[in-house]
């Protein structure tokens, strides 16, 4: 092996690395560990003692809430981690990537839920996908706005330092 093709299995690796651990963190949530009568073994609790008054029927309900904005949140941040390792340390935003990482994240997205069919405790659900490739989109969409703002501020920085100063300001 090269010393270049070394070095480009370890910037790759150094780029994917935080997708890939993500990712398997996201398996784990699929496991029996953290079916809904788990979590809520857990979750219902807390949401009683924080809110007492409200009925169990509610509060089943905000945990049910809690676990799909899970989903979104554990996709919205593979879709970054993935935008990362696409991007490869160059600069800007290609639409491309975004559409890339959206596309990964859906079909890793599918691929948990059809590993949650094997699940006992666990089943799999097309609207799970859905939630989870919405947080793929929607981080995204997030990072793409964080890049134009960075580009309009970078614009705004070298047009103020290419125009001299008024004198008197």
């Amino acid at each position: 092996m090269t010393k270049s093709e070394e070095n480009q299995k370890v910037s790759w690796l150094k780029m994917w690395w935080p997708a890939l651990v993500w990712a398997l963190v996201i398996s784990g949530f699929s496991t029996h560990l953290f079916t809904a009568e788990n979590t809520g073994h857990v979750i219902v609790p807390i949401l009683h003692w924080l809110f007492p008054s409200l009925p169990l029927a509610t509060l089943e309900f905000m945990h049910h809430i809690i676990r799909k904005c899970a989903h979104f949140t554990e996709y919205f941040i593979l879709s970054l981690l993935i935008l990362r390792g696409i991007r490869a340390g160059r600069h800007g935003a290609r639409l491309a990537w975004a559409v890339l990482a959206i596309v990964i994240v859906a079909a890793y997205a599918s691929l948990d839920e059809f590993h949650q069919s094997f699940v006992p405790g666990r089943t799999p659900a097309v609207r799970d996908v859905l939630i989870d490739t919405s947080g793929g989109a929607a981080a995204q969409a997030v990072a793409a706005l964080f890049a134009l703002w960075v580009n309009v501020r970078e614009e705004r920085n070298s047009a103020r330092e290419g125009t001299p100063e008024k004198p008197g300001a």
